[in-house]
């Protein structure tokens, strides 16, 4: 599975690895809404992503638009391949936090 999540007393982690395509979109945004009805700060590990499609970017940078509005705050790491694929999508950064190797 792509995806998994880690719920704490004040953040969650959610973990990204290896092909993340259309088909865990509606994974993800479950859980990202989730986490933003939850207000806690995020750490997001994307090192284990060997590649990722667009609309997982764009989840991504949603979220972190709104976590950034509701005053939340997102760590993030990146693989080379999710900083790559993100850039050559045109996201070199999302809202709140750069993508970090």
């Amino acid at each position: 599975m792509p995806l998994s999540l880690q719920r704490e007393e004040s953040r969650w982690l959610i973990r990204l690895e290896g092909q993340v395509t259309l088909s865990s979109a509606g994974e993800l945004k479950q859980l990202l809404l989730e986490w933003l009805a939850a207000q806690k700060d995020l750490e997001l590990d994307l090192q284990g992503v060997e590649d990722m499609d667009i609309p997982i970017l764009q989840l991504l940078w949603a979220a972190a638009r709104e976590a950034g509005v509701a005053g939340m705050r997102i760590a993030a790491r990146a693989s080379a391949a999710a900083a790559a694929a993100a850039g050559d999508a045109g996201f070199t950064q999302l809202p709140e936090f750069p993508f970090q190797e």
